[in-house]
């Protein structure tokens, strides 16, 4: 069981609608990173942006991004997670990808669309949490409005780590800030949020602030700018203040309808 988890966490613009130079902008981006890293993450939607028309998205963008993520993350040895516009069985879904360097790939489809920008009459949701193991670590992937809501992500798997990807505008970026940290404080686990920055072809803006917290709600990663964000996580951290604060044992007992 490996003790540390080096993760970066790539905050960039993105190109509205336009899979093919948001997938060449974030090659450069992953080949930028010159330190040894173990999981590569990207925001919500990295190849189009927050669309609400994904019939402009070419049906096979999906697989395509896919693929590219498996062939990105063999070259760098490492895992990369992000979400996507992907069709199946015709329905759309918001669908995050954690890529194995090894190829396999782990699907979570985003559970709370997102019902103010019309989300929901768009992209299916997904009823399945998604908890992967990889290297020691239990990681809980989830997307941007999932984070409004704890008990979706609420730890009962014991994980080590949340992550959250994120096209979470500038308006309400002081939620997105006190979310993470809640998150992180009552699931005792690192909280890890990737949010875009720049305009989208919508004029919404967005500031980034994406962040690391630790179990305690430290921060150990913050960014306004375009540019890629390291942080280590220490799975003996996370081991000595569960077994000396004990806060998780506590926990409420009750189960989702």
């Amino acid at each position: 069981m490996e003790n540390e988890l080096k993760v970066a966490l790539i905050q960039s613009h993105l190109l509205w609608e336009n899979p093919d130079a948001n997938r060449k902008a974030f090659t450069a981006k992953i080949n930028s990173i010159s330190s040894e890293v173990d999981i590569i993450i990207l925001p919500e939607m990295f190849t189009t942006g927050f669309t609400m028309n994904p019939e402009n998205i070419a049906e096979n963008e999906g697989e395509k991004t896919l693929n590219w993520m498996k062939s990105e993350a063999s070259k760098k040895g490492t895992a990369i997670v992000g979400s996507v516009v992907f069709k199946e069985e015709g329905n759309f879904f918001n669908r995050l990808f954690f890529v194995h360097p090894n190829g396999e790939a782990n699907s979570y489809d985003k559970k709370h669309t997102f019902t103010l920008a019309g989300e929901d009459k768009i992209y299916k949701a997904g009823q399945k949490k998604l908890v992967v193991d990889f290297k020691g670590f239990k990681i809980c992937p989830l997307i941007c409005y999932d984070l409004r809501f704890p008990v979706w992500a609420r730890n009962i798997e014991d994980y080590d780590a949340l992550i959250y990807v994120a096209n979470w505008p500038k308006p309400r970026v002081e939620a997105w800030d006190t979310l993470l940290k809640a998150r992180a404080i009552e699931n005792m686990s690192y909280c890890i949020g990737v949010n875009r920055i720049g305009l989208d072809g919508l004029g919404h803006e967005y500031s980034g602030h994406s962040a690391v917290y630790d179990v305690l709600g430290q921060q150990l990663a913050f960014s306004e700018k375009d540019e890629v964000l390291y942080a280590t996580l220490s799975k003996d951290n996370v081991a000595s203040n569960r077994s000396k604060l004990k806060f998780l044992d506590d926990r409420d007992s009750f189960n989702l309808l």
